[in-house]
């Protein structure tokens, strides 16, 4: 039987560390669905479970500890970390840029994030500073977001060669790609016990990281400072914003000028998040109508179900084998990379294969400055020891902050579906402000958007989970508005 999200999301038999369970392939949604199924199994066993799904517990807030964080010399740093060029850019056109290093977290343990950024190619010194993080949890930043998301290039089908991305988010700022936590991508410990982590240390760690970096980089010190990312990043982005607001409130610290965050198909709440799902499922021709009714009369995500885990796996089995992330595009095959294109205009579903090839490439890890090592997109180093079952408190404390607050969607993903988004923000009983309406993008309408009081929320129409992947101009205006603190285009 095929593992896919359900299965994985509700059927494991017990908590494992997320990242021990072979039998789910190691991407962002496998990763993903895992550590849901613990989060079930922890709320089982939790002695205030009942309380743990109140929007007003203090449950999904990171523990903020002010004491003092390790900040480094970085004396030369900046300089060592620039990349005169990735082995196989185009010849021409690369007029930005580029820098890649370690930036070390904690020295006693010898733990150490990568990092790898690259400046605009207009205007650098004005524009803003964007944090990007991918998912997971325990998922690479480089490997998605920079290399087949929303960085200056992709990886040709060779594996060998990079093509530009005319897209590219470093058009309207500079952009920030951290693998996060340690254990994932390049981003290494030299102590074992570093790699059970979670939401916390990970909060903790990004932190250290983003002073040091800014000792490195300190132009950047009084910059205008967005946090952006995707999937749980739904996690790790208002956790880490939340972190930095903490931390802006005790003296003699560097101050991070944090605007705002943006989150696409975010994970933030696990109620919501599981019937949104299935909803998405049934309303997409994907489930019939009596494996949805099954679930919601026998599933309520709070305790395990012997009925209502037959109506998953029939759900699973209704919908057969398709790309999650997108359910619409077709799988990689063959035939399908043989026919790459090597255009961002058409999504290639084999890019992941193109990606691992091409970033354990010696000459590219020496031009990364990175110890040579296996890379993988996900990692199977890490266990994952905390996750809190919501985080929309956290969502509500950023609202009361007063900074700038977007979720968006891509409309044809299932995994983190754009139904489950609705459902959780709708908990918030939030005042609209500007109507639902279409916005457009190169004369199309690149999607929705519906203004409440403290929060935007936007759809991409024809994205999945991956938003700039399958829809790069359109997820470029998204990001551009956003960056402006407007709403994206009204009309062509």
């Amino acid at each position: 039987m095929k593992l896919s999200l359900l299965t994985c999301l509700l059927l494991l038999s017990s908590y494992q560390s997320a990242f021990q369970i072979a039998s789910c392939h190691a991407n962002q949604v496998g990763n993903l669905k895992k550590l849901i199924r613990s989060q079930r199994s922890g709320v089982n066993h939790h002695p205030n479970h009942a309380k743990l799904f109140d929007i007003g517990s203090n449950y999904a807030v990171v523990d903020n500890d002010l004491s003092s964080v390790y900040v480094g010399s970085q004396d030369g740093s900046m300089e060592a970390d620039k990349i005169d060029a990735l082995p196989g850019q185009p010849a021409e056109g690369v007029d930005f840029n580029q820098y890649g290093g370690y930036v070390t977290v904690d020295p006693n343990a010898g733990r150490a994030l990568f990092y790898y950024f690259v400046e605009s190619p207009q205007n650098s010194s004005t524009k803003p500073l964007v944090l990007w993080l991918n998912g997971g949890p325990g998922c690479s930043s480089l490997g998605y977001g920079a290399m087949e998301e929303l960085g200056p290039f992709r990886v040709n089908s060779d594996g060998k060669t990079l093509f530009q991305n005319d897209f590219a988010w470093n058009n309207e700022a500079n952009v920030l790609f951290l693998e996060s936590p340690a254990g994932v991508g390049f981003s290494y410990s030299n102590t074992s016990t570093d790699y059970k982590v979670g939401d916390n240390k990970t909060a903790g760690d990004s932190y250290t990281f983003l002073l040091n970096w800014l000792e490195r980089f300190p132009q950047y010190k009084t910059r205008d400072f967005f946090i952006t990312g995707e999937s749980y990043a739904g996690h790790y982005v208002p956790q880490l914003a939340s972190t930095i607001l903490s931390h802006n409130k005790v003296a003699n610290q560097t101050k991070i000028n944090l605007k705002g965050i943006a989150i696409g198909n975010a994970w933030i709440d696990y109620i919501t998040g599981s019937l949104g799902g299935f909803d998405y499922l049934w309303t997409h021709a994907l489930n019939s109508d009596e494996t949805n009714a099954g679930i919601h009369k026998y599933c309520n995500f709070t305790v395990d179900d012997d009925t209502c885990s037959k109506y998953i796996v029939q759900s699973d089995n209704e919908y057969g084998d398709i790309d999650e992330y997108n359910i619409y595009a077709p799988l990689c095959t063959k035939s399908s990379a043989a026919a790459s294109t090597g255009s961002v205009n058409d999504f290639d579903p084999c890019s992941d294969n193109y990606v691992q090839t091409y970033l354990n490439l010696k000459d590219v890890q020496a031009a990364l400055h990175v110890n040579p090592t296996v890379w993988t997109a996900c990692s199977d180093k890490i266990e994952w020891m905390d996750q809190p079952l919501t985080v929309l408190p956290t969502i509500q404390e950023l609202i009361g902050s007063g900074i700038s607050l977007w979720l968006y969607s891509g409309d044809i993903d299932s995994v983190v579906s754009v139904t489950a988004t609705r459902y959780a923000i709708n908990t918030l009983n939030l005042a609209i402000e500007t109507a639902w309406r279409p916005w457009y993008s190169n004369e199309d309408v690149g999607g929705y958007v519906v203004a409440y009081k403290g929060l935007t929320f936007a759809t991409v129409r024809g994205a999945g989970h991956e938003v700039p992947s399958y829809q790069p101009q359109r997820s470029l205006t998204l990001f551009s508005s956003f960056l402006q603190g407007t709403l994206p285009p009204p009309g062509p």
